[in-house]
């Protein structure tokens, strides 16, 4: 045994320990009103359980773990903490750049799951999307719209050629898996002129998507469930999958519906999680994450419906397989980011 390798392993062990203990402090925090009250100035534990109407005892603790992690800053002269500017934009604002508690709501489900996992491990089954526990719905919304408001309107969408201008003066935009609603009902403000159809197979996804639309005042939208082999839409400018085609269960009858949901000249947008082609291009912090979701919840998920289980990591090659196979002949990646690949198919 080398002593070097066991204490760099040990190291690395210990800090994931530490981050999976704090998985469940951070969503604490989130849900308490921690880090909006610390995002407004600097308070000391007593000012924070005051502002919170929480216990000072518990707050000293959850703090003590979160400075310790880097998650929020303390001044030992005055004894009050705080978050710097990326804390805050990263825990406590609504339009930055990344929601970080989000993402750990999404954890949180993964551990509901656990036994049933198990056993699909075993059996080869699958779990429909609709068996998690909610807390997956809610927090898969929240994490991606971030992304979503950073990129689908200033880059995404202008990528594709003409499709603004079309979107501008009034189209037709087919959003497939939609979930809560959160890129559809983006695209619907921001094109009043155009109509926005959002589907997804979950009822209850698509019962919240409704209720936010009718709150927000948008007209222009409608949600419907349906499967993405079967939903009736015609001569849209715009089919949209937004990180949903891996977990299908028959993706390329999906983009087969697509292709035929289309009019001429128009555009299918599939915005999927950021992989190379093989393993050893993913063994990095993203590919990590994505490998690790894509075992609890997108590869059961496809499974349940006896699908091929691409996974969150597929690749573009694997994901051009299945365009091509829904007949698009012509397939590019139109836009990237540090978690998306975004491929334009035509047909």
């Amino acid at each position: 045994m080398n002593q070097e390798r066991l204490d760099q392993f040990l190291g690395k062990a210990l800090n994931d320990l530490g981050a999976s203990v704090s998985a469940v402090l951070i969503s604490l925090g989130d849900s308490l009103g921690y880090y909006r009250a610390l995002a407004v100035g600097q308070l000391t534990a007593a000012e924070l359980a005051a502002e919170t109407d929480t216990n000072e005892r518990y707050a000293r603790e959850w703090l003590g773990n979160q400075v310790a992690g880097g998650y929020v800053d303390y001044d030992p002269v005055s004894r009050r903490y705080f978050l710097n500017a990326e804390q805050r934009a990263c825990l406590a604002d609504p339009q930055g750049p990344v929601d970080l508690p989000a993402a750990y709501e999404i954890v949180r489900d993964l551990f509901h799951v656990r036994d049933r996992a198990i056993a699909n491990f075993s059996t080869g089954e699958g779990m429909e999307w609709g068996e998690h526990d909610k807390c997956l719905f809610s927090g898969t919304e929240r994490f991606f719209r971030a992304s979503y408001r950073m990129y689908l309107l200033q880059s995404w969408l202008p990528a594709f050629d003409g499709l603004t201008t079309k979107l501008q003066r009034g189209g037709r935009v087919a959003d497939i898996g939609c979930g809560h609603g959160a890129s559809t009902l983006l695209m619907a403000r921001a094109f009043p002129h155009s109509e926005f159809i959002g589907i997804d197979y979950h009822p209850a996804s698509i019962a919240v998507a409704r209720r936010h639309a009718a709150h927000g005042g948008v007209n222009n939208v409608r949600f419907e469930v349906a499967d993405a082999s079967s939903y009736d839409v015609a001569s849209a400018d715009l089919v949209a999958f937004f990180d949903c085609l891996h977990d299908m269960s028959d993706p390329a009858g999906a983009a087969l519906h697509a292709r035929e949901s289309l009019k001429p000249g128009g555009h299918c947008m599939i915005v999927e999680p950021l992989a190379g082609d093989g393993l050893e291009q993913n063994l990095n912090p993203v590919g990590r994450l994505y490998y690790g979701v894509s075992t609890l919840v997108c590869v059961p998920v496809s499974l349940a419906g006896k699908g091929p289980a691409l996974g969150a990591q597929a690749g573009e090659s694997s994901l051009r397989k299945v365009l091509t196979e829904g007949g698009f002949s012509q397939i590019r990646r139109a836009a990237q980011t540090p978690f998306n690949m975004v491929l334009e198919a035509r047909p």
